[in-house]
């Protein structure tokens, strides 16, 4: 296999699963009151051993614990920073007289500081689960999540007058801390999701930006250079990836468009190693904006959904990677499903046994393509 931004294998996955049974159920007891954080843990350990088996068994080479310890991929990581408050959902009635839960909003009170290890525990009991020959992976939110769903009205004036540099340095320096504790327990590959550089391919998003005060054009830019403060305190010998999701949750997607508008800043201007970008259908537009991608880094194509139970056709998929080779080198490319099958709690709406039908549909064709993958 030909050297590709030290990604495990031609083949990966974005990283949630479906949660079990019996593990819904424990966190309702939880919040209930009627177990305790550590009974509930005993379960996410034995649920997590499970998926573990299940990622090795189906072929992957680069394994996550599923996301199980967590009700949302961001909320949960984002509010263990000091200086990050969570607002409690609220349930609200929508003008056709349903009611629906609001997501929670994320506010920066205070100076933004690493305060503990948030994901070091968690990722130490994986890498005891994973087998010989696989990489355990780390899931954690971008550092730009805390930036672009409520913009300078959603960060502490008094903490923060300006944003720049103070805020973005603040926030570079905490996930900084985060990295090299991970790096410190033997974690070697970290994969932050970003909805924002996605959603702002989507002119209702945009325009949605612009009334808070922001310039869309500009923020790509800016973002980069934010991402880049991160990647200038990566561990050495640590692969950092990013996921662009345009929305996941019960299946559903919030944004739509073409990666044209942040595909210069996005491929370009960050210095990652990967990127795992959705095209599982239209809404992403075409494989033009890939014609930025520069050399020694790789784009996995997110061509498999993860929302529905219909599958893919395998020859279709390598059409679509062929017609993606025009823009970048082939062996700059992977591929994975388009995004996790459970990127909160609840899940998507497709079959358990799909994820496996889904994952070896990747394997196969990746295999298929690139030959030893």
């Amino acid at each position: 296999m030909s050297q590709h931004a030290a990604l495990p294998a031609r083949y990966d996955h974005v990283g949630s699963f479906l949660r079990p049974k019996y593990l819904l159920e424990a966190r309702e007891q939880k919040a209930k009151g009627e177990i305790t954080h550590e009974q509930l843990r005993t379960v996410e350990d034995k649920a997590i051993a499970e998926i573990v088996k299940f990622q090795e068994d189906v072929g992957l080479k680069s394994i996550t614990d599923g996301e199980f310890r967590r009700t949302y991929f961001h909320i949960d990581f984002l509010d263990q920073l000091g200086g990050v408050k969570t607002d409690i959902p609220v349930t609200i009635r929508k003008p056709d007289g349903t009611e629906e839960l609001a997501p929670p909003v994320l506010r920066v009170i205070d100076k933004v500081t690493h305060t503990k290890d948030i994901q070091r525990a968690d990722f130490e009991f994986l890498k005891a689960q994973v087998g010989a020959g696989r990489t355990p992976k780390v899931t954690i939110p971008s550092p730009t999540m805390l930036h672009f769903r409520g913009g300078r009205a959603g960060i502490s004036k008094v903490a923060y007058p300006e944003l720049d540099p103070a805020f973005y340095d603040d926030v570079a320096k905490a996930y900084g801390d985060e990295l090299r504790s991970l790096a410190a327990a033997g974690c070697t590959y970290v994969q932050m999701d970003d909805t924002n550089l996605a959603y702002l391919c989507d002119e209702h998003m945009r325009e949605a930006a612009r009334q808070r005060g922001d310039d869309p054009n500009e923020l790509p830019h800016r973002y980069a250079a934010f991402i880049n403060k991160v990647v200038a305190q990566k561990p050495a010998g640590m692969t950092l990836a990013m996921h662009l999701c345009r929305g996941n949750f019960k299946s559903t997607h919030a944004a739509s468009g073409n990666y044209e508008p942040v595909a210069e800043a996005l491929l370009q201007e960050m210095d990652l190693d990967a990127y795992f970008m959705e095209y599982d259908d239209a809404r992403s537009g075409d494989f033009k904006p890939l014609r930025y991608l520069p050399k020694g880094k790789t784009v996995v194509l997110g061509l498999v959904t993860t929302k529905f139970d219909q599958m893919e056709d395998k020859d279709a998929l390598k059409r679509r990677i062929d017609e993606a080779a025009k823009y970048a080198p082939l062996e700059q490319l992977a591929l994975s499903p388009q995004c996790g099958f459970s990127s909160t709690v609840h899940g998507n709406n497709i079959a358990v046994e799909a994820q496996r039908a889904k994952l070896r549909l990747v394997i196969d064709t990746a295999r298929e393509v690139w030959g030893d993958a």
